[in-house]
Order: C-alpha cells, then structure tokens, then sequence
C-alpha cells in the first residue's frame, strides 16, 4: 500500500494505556524517526487521530487518564482503526462499550482494516466481525474467549494474526509487535525495520507470529486444506514428512497434495518452505543466534540445506540478510 494512511487509535476506560500510546507511537513515527537520525527528509507514513467515544479523557488501568483528538462521531476518514486492551473486566465489555461496536461495524463496511490487542479482541469479537476468522488475544483470556464467542476460530499460541482485513495480537507487548507489523503491512518492510531500529523495539517474535509472518494464501473454501494450514504453522519448526499433516486431515499424500496446491497455489512442500524461511528472518532480523541454531529453530537440521532454500526463496544468504537487516 502507498501514500500516507490515516489511522484511528480509540481510548476506552479501564485500558492498559501502554497498548493505546505504544501504537500510537509507533505510527506517528514511522517513517520519520529513523530519517530524522540518519539525516534523511522525514517521510509521515501515518496520519494519527485519537478517538475516545465521546471526545473526552478516559481513566486507564491505574491512576492515569489521556486525553484523545476527538470523538467517535468526528472521525471523517480512517484506512485503520487500533483498538487497545479493554481492561482486566471482559464480561461487561460490551455494556461499557456499546457505541464502539456499531461505530466499528460501519467502518467495516466502508473498508477500513481493523486491529485489535489483548482483550480488546473481545470487543471485535462480541461484534461479530471476527466469526470464522482466525484471530489471537492474550493467553489468560483465550478460554473464556472462546466460550463466549465460539464462532471465532482461535489460535492463542500465535503472537499476531491476520484474516481478511481484521489483525489480532496477544498480551500488552504484542501491541508494539502488532503495529510493526501493520507498518510492514501498510508501509513495506524496510519501513518497519527501520522504525523498530529506531524505536528500540524487538521485531516481531518469530514463530509465534504464525500467520502474520508472510503472506500465504489462507483464504479459500476448502475446510480441510485450511485445517492442514494451521497444523504447518503450529509444527512446522519441527522435521517431520510430508505425509504426516496429510494423515491428519484424512488424505493420500498425492491427493493431498493437489487438493493443497489448488486451494494455496504452492505445493506443501514450497508452503512450509516459506513458513520456516520467514520465521527464519525475523530471528535474523532481532536476535544473535548463529546459523545453526536458526536453522534447527524453523526446522532445518541440516545447516548447508537450510542456507541453501533460504537463498532460494530470498535471494541472498542467511548471513548477508542479517548484516541488511539485523538490528
């Protein structure tokens, strides 16, 4: 996506205030922090408002209040719309939010992606919009979440995720993992290295970011592939034959095969390529590790094979991409 983006952070009571101002940081700056250091004409990426429902300060979690840019009803424009952490009370969410819920309905009509964190999840969810849509929130929570709200399909291990134009995160740090991400998304990917670079942020957390790590076709219509998917993302850290995640979806490895090709467009095989090359940059890009123990982390035992398909699918080396990239 190109050209400067509008981006709505909402303020709601009880929130933990790091997952509003976080964000709300890191949008601000993408694009001009790191230009600023490095004597380069800063960029805006983002154009950041602050709502709260009614225009007024809300109290956080503890002794702290903020103060947004405006209310729900003076949002004119938005391309997205970050939804913090609701508190610690999620039985009442909706109570205490209820104009939030058709405020972002509309959005959502008109197109507008959104992101939510923690148990700002709930929020999304109690809506409606994340039915049948995979989605992460904070470890503690995903239980009850799940009774509450069984139409969503859940998937805590995960740090982030993305389905359609709805993005989840985890706990209260997954809000920074979250907007990185979403610059990445929004901004491409230098953008987002050098705001994390800038900011002092560690980039997104390897495998735990599941779906949010590169982007593989997962919308389609066929149930059982989508099963085989998310069994390659949860595992595919470990060595394993192909015939193992076509045993757990009921096929023959062949039929398997086809059906998965047909759905993703990539063989299983280039499939789970791309899940362990992609968790294999972000532990480049954040970390210290050597080779052989980022290879044996996405699944490659074998260190000159690992080198070899990271070239492949990157077009440079393992150690030539975290010299461009690391931090």
């Amino acid at each position: 996506m190109t050209g400067l983006k509008d981006v709505t952070v909402l303020f709601l009571d009880e929130t933990f205030s790091s997952t509003a101002t976080g964000p709300m940081e890191v949008f601000r700056h993408a694009g001009t922090l790191w230009n600023a250091f490095a004597g380069q004409k800063p960029v805006s990426r983002f154009r950041v408002t602050t709502a709260s429902v009614d225009g007024l300060a809300v109290r956080c979690d503890g002794p702290i209040h903020i103060k947004p840019a405006a209310s729900l009803k003076q949002i004119r424009k938005t391309d997205l719309i970050f939804i913090p952490s609701t508190g610690l009370s999620v039985e009442d969410v909706v109570e205490r939010n209820a104009e939030v819920v058709p405020w972002l309905e509309r959005w959502h009509k008109r197109g507008a992606a959104i992101a939510s964190v923690c148990s700002g999840v709930g929020l999304v969810a109690a809506s409606g919009l994340l039915d049948d849509k995979r989605a992460t929130t904070h470890w503690s929570l995903a239980e009850r979440f799940r009774e509450k709200y069984p139409k969503v399909r859940w998937m805590p291990e995960l740090m982030v995720t993305e389905d359609g134009n709805f993005y989840c995160g985890g706990g209260l740090n997954a809000a920074l993992d979250l907007s990185l991400y979403l610059v990445e998304r929004f901004c491409g990917h230098e953008i987002a290295m050098q705001s994390a670079k800038a900011m002092l942020i560690e980039t997104p957390r390897a495998w735990q970011s599941g779906y949010a790590i590169v982007h593989l076709k997962t919308e389609h219509t066929d149930g059982t592939i989508s099963d085989a998917q998310e069994w390659l993302h949860r595992n595919f850290h470990k060595d394993f034959p192909l015939e193992d995640p076509a045993k757990i979806v009921g096929m023959s490895l062949r039929n398997f095969v086809r059906r998965f090709k047909q759905a993703t467009g990539d063989t299983p095989l280039i499939y789970l390529q791309k899940l362990r090359i992609a968790a294999a940059k972000r532990l480049l890009e954040g970390g210290h590790r050597s080779m052989r123990e980022i290879g044996d982390a996405v699944g490659y035992q074998d260190l000159a094979f690992f080198r070899e398909v990271f070239q492949r699918h990157t077009g440079v080396s393992p150690s030539t991409y975290r010299q461009r990239f690391g931090l």
